[in-house]
């Protein structure tokens, strides 16, 4: 029973784009690993920018200065 989580930061994704990656995640499980796609769960986690942190700053304002054309 393989349950996949994908968190994203970013712009959101529009409810077609989520069904296009649930469906391809699913097959790669079916396909390689030939697990029951009945039973295979996929989570898509959609969080904002200024809760995902990285190299001590959050995604937001690293994009932020990058915007304003600062090397990040």
């Amino acid at each position: 029973m393989p349950y996949v989580n994908i968190q994203l930061t970013g712009d959101k994704l529009a409810a077609e784009q989520k069904l296009e990656i649930i469906q391809r995640i699913t097959k790669v499980f079916v396909d390689v690993l030939q697990k029951d796609p009945a039973t295979t769960f996929i989570v898509i986690q959609e969080i904002d920018p200024e809760n995902w942190g990285v190299h001590g700053t959050s995604v937001a304002l690293r994009r932020a200065a990058r915007a304003r054309g600062e090397k990040v």
